[in-house]
């Protein structure tokens, strides 16, 4: 068997190798990983079963559950799935590949909007002004923009405060920046179900958190309570981040 083992075969354990990792490395940020070891528990015992030591009733029982397997994959992990075919489906790989070709090809980008949003989380810090921050990435926002009010404005530091005002009507939502405009404020984000968030964290830590696991979004979360500030980002959050540590994870590629 080795002796037919060729470059085609070669590439393909290589892609099934990356495909798991990527897999694992999904369910591993929506906090699904002990059900997805339990997946894989499942399919190594019933290949035991069905394949080396062929038990005919219990294999066949086994054998009913993976037919459905696919269907229930799908329910189980819809939000992982919807994330790894909107990274496909946006600019990621050709942005990859163009890198490989042109690696020096760097343009300085204005930083001003990145400045502006430091030094507005800095202030609702010191107020204890809560606040919710959507950076848009390679993967569109526009399913989210719309739960909101459009506003298309340059971002600027007294704006996002004004926007997040306690007796503002859009201070609950969050607010989307597309190509360094404010473009919708007030908008609703889908909530992590992620059972590992610490429990002082509330339903805005909850969001943040959530449109990180469904995008490439960079996301900064001001705390009501403690006027800490919360950096997520794929999925992880990233806890009392001082203004220059914030500034470097906003301007980090």
């Amino acid at each position: 068997m080795i002796e037919h083992f060729g470059f085609k075969d070669a590439v393909d354990v290589f892609l099934v190798a990356v495909l798991l990792y990527y897999s694992y490395r999904l369910v591993k940020i929506s906090g699904m990983k002990p059900l997805f070891m339990g997946i894989l528990v499942f399919l190594v015992i019933w290949v035991l079963v069905s394949q080396v030591f062929n038990m005919m009733l219990l294999g066949a029982i086994m054998d009913k559950f993976t037919d459905v397997g696919m269907i229930l994959l799908i329910i189980l992990f819809q939000d992982e799935i919807r994330y790894f075919l909107m990274s496909l489906g946006s600019k990621r790989g050709w942005k990859f590949v163009s890198n490989l070709f042109a690696p020096n090809n760097k343009k300085n980008k204005d930083t001003s909007h990145i400045t502006a949003i430091v030094l507005a989380c800095m202030n609702m810090s010191r107020a204890k002004t809560g606040a919710l921050i959507v950076i848009q990435e390679e993967i569109q926002l526009g399913l989210y923009e719309q739960t909101g009010e459009i506003i298309n404005a340059d971002v600027s530091s007294r704006l996002i405060e004004n926007i997040f005002f306690k007796n503002s009507p859009l201070h609950d939502g969050a607010m989307i920046i597309v190509d360094r405009k404010i473009k919708a404020a007030g908008c609703i984000l889908p909530v992590s179900q992620n059972p590992n968030i610490p429990k002082q964290m509330g339903l805005r830590h909850r969001a943040g958190l959530g449109v990180s696991q469904e995008t490439d979004a960079k996301v900064v979360i001001v705390s009501e309570e403690t006027g800490r500030i919360t950096f997520a980002k794929e999925g992880r959050l990233k806890s009392n981040v001082l203004p220059e540590e914030l500034q470097q994870l906003l301007l980090g590629e």
